[in-house]
């Protein structure tokens, strides 16, 4: 492959999530660290990245630098402040024409390819593959089809009008990106998506910046003012019903119940911010701790910053990830990487990122009674802790986003070497009919 055209500049198109915004909140979650971290792989690799986003801030410039090679441009679509995603489909042609402005204003051919992510820029980037005449590589991050068959309770189903706009991309996009095998399958078999242009890349983790260090726990938890004995258990990201921290919380109660003297030794850390359906009901978590008699017990942490959040990993002898559904799952690959068994649901990309047994255990179901059971033999057990904290590592070690950015580099490739050979194979056939006709 190594013969095969590398593109020389990308147009990466982020509509919902800017990659400046802090994950954890609102709509910024993986996608954007995948983002982020994938632009800036690929720029060491010598491709210049331009990503595009829905501006939401009138403190940001219209174009700024993230990193070398990398350009963040903030596209006027809508009112600044935050919109639902549910309200984005309808400023779809202003953000496109935002787009497609910035393109003309340079040579034709500067953009040598497409990457979308998530649906709706999946939508634009199918109009800017027509105008530019450019492949397009789409990755979903989350499908609706997937999402609306494990819905939590009380949360709302996708629309249908993203159902259809995802079926819609699934046939344009030259490429499709996705995140694990049994991602590839969803679209192969919910979307008919074609065989051939289903890639699988994983997603990595940060290796330098998630890692264990030597000063032990406690340090961790004084850095972030938490108790120094007991148990911590760890839930980071958004709050909302599809991540399922309630689920943890329920689980506590649960094991008051079955271990109270276990319990006493618990607390639970709940990091992240109102997001989606939660935005609804910003305080439900909060409220509900307080119903369930755990309240003295629980933490809250806002999202954290730079390396705070690796800290609070390392600060936990388990981190749960018990979502209704994930694409992949990038927070129990960031705490195994820090040397932190994982207690993931057994659904979507957990199943990939998490090795069952190995570097943590993966939970058939929501239910909370067995959720603690399997936590509360773990905290009871630090042999089979320590063992698993060992795979743990291990397990990360095999996710980098060096690696990824590799395996996209070779999608790009396969892109875009077809796409020229269909131009140049449609160019040949136009000189045959005219030179029939003279």
């Amino acid at each position: 492959m190594s013969h095969w055209p590398t593109p020389r500049r990308i147009a990466t198109l982020s509509v919902h999530t800017s990659p400046l915004d802090q994950p954890g909140t609102g709509d910024a979650g993986g996608l954007n660290v995948y983002v982020v971290e994938v632009a800036r792989r690929l720029a060491d690799a010598g491709v210049e990245v331009e990503i595009f986003t829905r501006a939401t801030s009138s403190d940001r410039p219209a174009c700024v630098e993230m990193s070398p090679g990398v350009t963040v441009r903030h596209i006027m679509s809508g009112p600044l402040e935050g919109l639902a995603k549910e309200d984005l489909p309808g400023q779809m042609c202003a953000f496109t024409n935002g787009v497609l402005r910035a393109e003309a204003a340079h040579p034709p051919g500067y953009y040598d390819m497409i990457h979308s992510h998530y649906w709706l820029s999946g939508q634009v980037g199918w109009l800017a593959k027509e105008r530019w005449g450019v492949p397009l590589v789409h990755t979903a991050h989350t499908l609706a089809k997937v999402k609306n068959a494990q819905l939590a309770d009380g949360d709302r189903p996708e629309p249908l009008a993203r159902v259809v706009g995802e079926d819609q991309v699934v046939a344009v996009a030259d490429r499709l990106v996705a995140n694990t095998r049994f991602e590839a399958r969803d679209l192969i078999t919910r979307y008919g998506a074609d065989p051939s242009h289903v890639s699988v890349v994983e997603p990595g983790v940060d290796l330098e910046r998630f890692r264990p260090t030597a000063g032990g726990r406690v340090a961790d938890r004084r850095r972030l003012g938490l108790p120094e004995r007991g148990h911590i258990v760890a839930f980071v990201g958004r709050i909302q019903p599809l991540k399922a921290p309630d689920v943890l919380l329920r689980s506590l109660a649960a094991l008051r119940d079955r271990e109270p003297e276990m319990a006493e030794q618990v607390t639970v850390v709940i990091c992240g911010g109102p997001s989606g359906s939660g935005l609804a009901q910003p305080t439900a978590l909060i409220d509900l701790a307080d119903s369930l008699g755990v309240a003295d017990s629980v933490r809250f942490l806002p999202p954290l910053t730079g390396e705070d959040l690796p800290a609070l990993y390392r600060a936990a002898d388990l981190v749960a990830v018990p979502s209704h559904n994930e694409s992949f799952g990038l927070v129990a690959l960031e705490a195994q990487a820090c040397g932190t068994p994982v207690v993931a649901a057994a659904v979507g990309g957990l199943v990939t990122a998490v090795r069952d047994g190995v570097s943590g255990v993966l939970v058939d179901g929501h239910c909370p009674v067995d959720w603690a059971i399997v936590l509360g033999k773990l905290l009871a057990c630090p042999g089979r802790r320590e063992e698993l904290a060992v795979g743990a590592v291990g397990h990360a070690r095999n996710f980098s986003w060096t690696r990824t950015a590799s395996g996209l580099l070779a999608v790009y490739r396969e892109a875009v070497t077809e796409h020229r050979e269909r131009l140049t194979s449609s160019i040949q056939d136009e000189a045959a009919a005219l030179k029939a006709l003279a």
